[in-house]
């Protein structure tokens, strides 16, 4: 028994540990499974016990360019960016949405061709040629939706920023409804102007149709990272400025505290 307790205490005394929040991983491990951090064994010391917190400051990812470190105080992230971004949770969760917006298109699409064709047979208030060409061009316009909304986001380009400026611009819509009635309405733009690291300036262009998130949650100043590829694709440099933590995979707003988001379980970006 002697012997077993020595053995199992050597073993204990040569454990690796995540450089990020001192977690115990193993040397076959590639991310550290409490926060998602990039583990490289090779060339990145890992931390051993009482080692202490990650300082604020720079560490080497082990590729690419250097990263900002995000240390954890009192469960409130503090100012950097996150390591989380490749995470492989967040990754899969992204993987599915993509699977399932694909299916759903499948099935959208085709709806006005359909729906056209029983409204003439069942009304007889259309001739089905028209009704075939009227809903194969609605069915064509969604198409080309579709696949204009799949290659933007497979093009676009993740940034790093500063908001620079924030502005609204008031506009009259007008519109005519089915009885031939037109009508004014005032709505707005919502502009949120930053420079990036490169020195480009990026114009975000929000409006009342659509969720507005650059303009409401970004605040002139501001240092941020635009990630597409989520679904909320604003990352604030410092989160302590924000009131709440948005989830990557399905938009929804955690509070700074939380660690995983409280409807899918993915890992947010602390």
């Amino acid at each position: 028994m002697g012997n077993e307790n020595k053995g199992a205490l050597a073993d204990t005394k040569m454990a690796n540990f995540c450089p990020n929040c001192g977690h115990p991983v193993s040397s076959m491990d590639k991310f550290c499974k409490n926060c998602g951090t990039r583990l490289n064994t090779e060339n990145t010391p890992l931390r051993q016990p009482g080692a202490g917190q990650i300082p604020q400051g720079q560490i080497d990812s082990g590729s690419g360019p250097v990263r900002d470190a995000v240390p954890v105080q009192d469960a409130v992230p503090q100012p950097g960016f996150s390591d989380r971004v490749n995470h492989p949770e967040i990754l899969a969760a992204l993987c599915k949405n993509r699977k399932a917006s694909k299916l759903s298109m499948f099935f959208i699409v085709p709806l006005p061709l359909i729906g056209f064709v029983l409204y003439a047979m069942i009304t007889g208030e259309m001739e089905t040629a028209e009704a075939l060409r009227t809903g194969a061009i609605v069915s064509l316009v969604f198409l080309v939706f579709a696949v204009y909304s799949f290659i933007k986001n497979r093009t676009e380009n993740s940034y790093e920023a500063v908001v620079t400026d924030k502005r609204t611009r008031r506009r009259a819509d007008k519109s005519t409804d089915s009885r031939g009635n037109r009508s004014d309405s005032i709505e707005y733009d919502y502009i949120t102007i930053a420079k990036t690291t490169d020195g480009k300036t990026k114009k975000i262009v929000e409006t009342d149709h659509g969720v507005v998130w650059a303009y409401h949650n970004l605040q002139v100043g501001d240092r941020f990272r635009y990630h597409p590829q989520f679904a909320f694709p604003y990352e604030l440099y410092d989160k302590t400025k924000a009131d709440g933590l948005y989830c990557p995979a399905c938009g929804t707003k955690n509070p700074l505290t939380a660690d995983r988001c409280r409807k899918c379980k993915v890992p947010l970006l602390r």
